[in-house]
């Protein structure tokens, strides 16, 4: 990194000084219909954004992998706009962000406001599913709905210029960093892209053409040296980066020997406010109970599609399955578990150093199992969560490789055990994952919100992937809050957060613990078949499109070709 700036870096904020200006000039309802125009600009070009991610990502034509990319790109940034554009809507009309939002109360004295289900279409395409919004302890319901819509309540008071790093791995994340801070932070956005991304650059263009004729967003390319030297210009405020731990402490403190001295005398290079999200390692925690083969079969294929849902390359990735030692069904379980990791359809390590990293992780494992599909997908069963030296507790592979543990007890005490391993075992608190048969969550009641309360995550999802919440676009999306700068885990700051709450703790999703028409049968009233973001499912590619166009212009027609398409999968 160096301080020095560049023409490139000055004359970038100079325009972007005079962008700030601007947006500080527009009105909440002109706001609001600059994001209009980029919510059709999206749907315009959804086709070619999902072909060219779909090519980055060596997917090839016809495969319902590409689901993922209709899913986790232009439709999870049609859902934002969507979301945040009601969120304006009532700004400029002077009413209650939150009116109609049903806020209840979560343990430890917080307030949760209920962002999943929201409207009739939620209720019917994501039937079963539900999101809270916590609040931290002794925020009262009053303050929550005060302090709704962050920046946009003072339109005029901009907050600078602001630089975002770029992901490289899930296509939605840069376009919905740069429209956080807009519309959250009140800030005019650099976009730096991420290498990997920029064959996205003209559809990312077109998108965001309103904003960036207006100079309020301008989208660079370039190495680390344009980064560095947008990082510490004197014109940029703020920093937002996306990334791993090692990019978030390079840009704060520094590289070598002089970033790990500035780093031991607690004395940052970056002197401006820095916000990140970088990933770390997710539990999955199994509840022990009594489940049917039906149970250990789809629940076995969920796992799967938390570690191997873009071959591995997700911060979200499910990294860690935490076991119970003396459930009479882990054999079975592990079976169903090696045998879905083994069947789910076959792709390449496609992001930088994903075989690197697989094969080092073999080579520190004489157990590493190679479970099939790819070269590199790797299960490595029997880890010992007493081994301080085990680097699967502490290193985010980011890629195809599994981790299982085991913990004795039965469900209450292996829940409580398996929340202190999340906490104090695992490095990061972006998310974790719990899966729990109803009738053991009835069991253990109060005990299952208590543990809950008690997991420090940024997003907690129960019978559900944590993608979930990435893709709910009311719900916050980000580390558990209080990482100081130098031990920075999983980040500071959210995103997302469609509702602009202030300073949220959590994210808290649940879902159905079976699939429809199962679901039902069993008593849980949700009518949501296997869902598209599972990666053995057969139709994703169609569902993702059909759910894309609806989100870009619903419509009640387009259901039932909806509904046909997700019962195929």
């Amino acid at each position: 990194m160096t301080e020095a700036t560049t023409p490139g870096a000055d004359e970038i904020v100079e325009r972007m000084r005079g962008g700030e200006q601007t947006w500080a000039e527009t009105l909440v309802a002109a706001r609001r219909d600059l994001l209009a125009r980029l919510h059709a600009a999206v749907g315009d070009a959804a086709e070619e954004w999902v072909r060219i991610a779909a090519g980055i990502k060596q997917i090839p034509d016809g495969s319902p992998l590409v689901g993922e990319e209709w899913i986790t790109g232009p439709y999870a940034v049609l859902q934002y706009t969507t979301a945040l554009g009601q969120t304006l809507d009532r700004i400029v009309r002077g009413e209650d962000v939150l009116a109609g939002y049903k806020i209840t109360r979560a343990p430890g004295g917080r307030v949760a406001v209920r962002v999943l289900p929201h409207g009739t279409y939620d209720r019917l395409l994501l039937s079963g599913f539900s999101a809270e919004v916590w609040m931290p302890p002794g925020v009262s319901e009053a303050r929550v709905r005060a302090e709704a819509g962050l920046g946009q309540r003072h339109p005029a008071d901009t907050g600078g210029v602001a630089l975002v790093l770029g992901a490289g791995n899930i296509f939605s994340i840069a376009p919905l960093d740069v429209l956080y801070e807009l519309y959250a932070d009140n800030r005019v956005a650099i976009l730096k892209l991420n290498p990997i991304t920029e064959p996205l650059l003209p559809v990312l263009e077109r998108v965001f053409a309103p904003f960036i004729e207006r100079r309020l967003v301008e989208i660079v390319t370039g190495g680390a040296e344009l980064g560095s030297a947008l990082a510490y210009h004197p014109g940029v405020s703020a920093v937002h980066v996306t990334g791993s731990e090692a990019t978030h402490d390079a840009v704060v403190w520094g590289v070598g020997e002089q970033g790990a001295a500035s780093k031991a005398a607690g004395t940052p290079r970056l002197q401006k406010p820095m916000t990140s999200e970088l990933g770390g390692v997710s539990p999955v925690i199994v509840v022990p109970g009594i489940w049917s083969a039906a149970d250990i079969t789809f629940q076995a294929q969920h796992v799967a599609t938390q570690r191997l849902h873009n071959s591995g390359h997700n911060c979200i990735a499910g990294q860690i399955v935490i076991v119970g030692e003396d459930w009479p069904q882990r054999t079975a379980f592990l079976q169903a578990m090696r045998g879905a990791l083994r069947d789910a359809p076959a792709r390449p390590t496609w992001y930088p150093g994903g075989s690197e990293r697989a094969t080092t992780v073999r080579r520190e494992h004489a157990g590493a199992e190679a479970v099939g599909g790819t070269p590199d997908r790797t299960l490595l069963p029997g880890l010992d969560l007493a081994d301080p030296g085990e680097p699967a507790f502490d290193s985010e592979f980011f890629g195809p490789v599994l981790g299982e543990t085991e913990l004795p007890g039965g469900p209450a005490e292996f829940l409580d055990a398996a929340v202190d391993a999340a906490n104090q075992r695992l490095h990061g608190t972006l998310g974790a994952n719990i899966l729990i048969h109803p009738a053991t969550a009835r069991q253990l009641g109060t005990r299952l919100d208590d543990a809950i309360a008690r997991l420090r995550y940024g997003t907690i999802a129960v019978n559900a992937w944590t993608g979930v919440g990435y893709l709910t676009p009311r719900a916050t999306w980000g580390a558990f809050p209080g990482h100081p700068l130098d031990d920075i885990q999983s980040g500071r700051g959210v995103v997302h957060n469609a509702l602009l709450l202030d300073h949220p703790e959590r994210t808290v999703v649940r879902g159905p613990f079976r699939p429809a028409p199962r679901s039902i049968a069993h008593g849980e009233w949700a009518m949501t078949p296997k869902p598209p973001w599972f990666v053995d499912n057969r139709t994703a590619d169609q569902t993702g499109r059909r759910l894309t166009t609806f989100t870009a212009n619903p419509r009640a027609g387009a259901l039932p070709g909806i509904f046909a398409s997700a019962l195929r999968g």
